[in-house]
């Protein structure tokens, strides 16, 4: 069982953005496999800590659900929630038989160099305006640059190591490359969180680094983002000149329907909406007519009614599911986070790099849900859900006395 993880953790990674809904290979391997617990029935030894991780899980679920079954959606609507709920077994299946941390993080890195490869080849050789993979492009794009941060927390467990510079080696690789897919996909909402990634590295790393090599990493990534944004051939120059004109038009009053400016229309829209129901939001359906109403009395551009959500995960729980919606939320990504950072500074390399990685997850999707409502897709949701459980499995197991 423990080579069964270990293969599935590594498939989580490896391939989660290069196969056709690949995100769900390995999370589907970790769910069938946890019907060994019920054979086996081994002895978890629960602690505290676990249980409000399995709780985050199992509340967020049980709201989305509720909230279908109000709204009435039928099955369509519990498809995604249920996903949080089925991570729970996962998590446990991760804490009964923890896989070997190797194939963990050789997953990552090589489902981000396979996601920065083919988003090069789309970009350069393909000539496509910007990389889309299998999924929607600013999925992939998300999901590209999350496993290549994930890469850089792991390398706290390769210096560990003995074949160190081997794991180095492939981890940065990795990190590069999964930088890559997400420039070359032109997902710009990856980008704005960056200096907080960059704090919680630090955080985990930077007080036990020379000062060379600190001023170093500092000079690779100005010197690497200039580079970026000079070079033509990776977009990126277009896609912020894009933002600051599309800004322009939106206070000109020039124009409401481009790229950020609908996305302007959307949160004045669901801010309405907020106004009117904030404790008990309007649910799925009744945020679409909400909107629609908006446009027909002119509140707000025709275009946010191409949109089922608000393009910002917060608003979007706000609109639609109220306050206790917003503060679920909240908790799912900030309970794990504050759990994660009490060992971020852990003597054992190895444990720190799995908290440093266990808060840098949440962190980037809350900075990918400021322009995205990223759990309303498979990949989001599937992302989110079974890596948080891999990595808290991995993560209890190893402060357990």
């Amino acid at each position: 069982m423990h080579l069964y993880t270990s293969l599935s953790v590594f498939l989580l990674g490896a391939i989660a953005l290069v196969v056709p809904s690949g995100y769900s290979v390995g999370a589907v391997l970790l769910l069938m496999g946890s019907i060994t617990l019920l054979i086996k029935q081994p002895a978890l030894s629960l602690k505290r800590q676990d249980w409000l991780v399995i709780v985050a899980l199992v509340v967020y679920a049980a709201s989305g659900m509720l909230a279908a079954w109000w709204d009435g959606q039928g099955t369509r609507g519990i498809d995604k929630p249920i996903r949080f709920l089925l991570a729970v077994p996962a998590m446990l299946l991760i804490i009964a038989y923890p896989p070997r941390l190797s194939w963990l993080w050789s997953g990552l890195a090589i489902g981000a160099i396979g996601a920065g490869t083919w988003a090069g080849w789309q970009k350069l050789v393909e000539g496509e305006w910007r990389a889309t993979g299998y999924t929607h492009v600013i999925q992939f794009g998300n999901l590209s640059m999350l496993m290549g941060i994930l890469c850089l927390a792991g390398l706290g467990w390769a210096v560990a190591q003995p074949r160190r510079k081997s794991w180095i080696a492939l981890l940065l690789v990795g990190a590069l490359a999964g930088v890559f897919g997400s420039l070359f996909s032109g997902s710009r909402g990856g980008w704005v969180g960056l200096p907080f990634v960059l704090l919680v590295l630090y955080r985990g790393y930077g007080r036990h680094l020379p000062s060379v090599l600190k001023i170093g990493a500092l000079l690779a990534v100005v010197i690497g983002g200039g580079l970026m944004y000079f070079v033509p051939q990776t977009g990126v120059q277009l896609r912020v000149h894009e933002a600051f004109n599309d800004v322009a038009l939106y206070v000109s009053g020039e124009s409401r329907t481009t790229s950020v400016g609908a996305r302007f229309e959307m949160w004045k829209g669901a801010y309405q909406l907020i106004l009117e129901k904030p404790f008990t939001g309007w649910g799925e359906n009744g945020y679409k007519q909400g909107m629609q109403i908006l446009a027909d009395e002119g509140v707000v551009n025709e275009v946010v009614t191409k949109y089922g959500h608000a393009h910002n995960e917060f608003i979007d729980a706000f609109a639609k599911r109220g306050m206790i919606g917003l503060a679920i939320l909240l908790v799912l990504f900030l309970v794990p986070m504050r759990l994660f950072a009490s060992q971020i500074t852990a003597d054992n390399l190895e444990l720190r790099a799995l908290a440093v990685a266990g808060v840098l997850l949440p962190v980037a999707y809350i900075d990918f849900g400021l322009t995205q409502v990223f759990l309303t897709h498979n990949s989001g949701v599937m992302m989110y859900a079974f890596l948080l459980a891999v990595l808290w499995g991995c993560f209890s197991v190893r402060t357990r006395g």
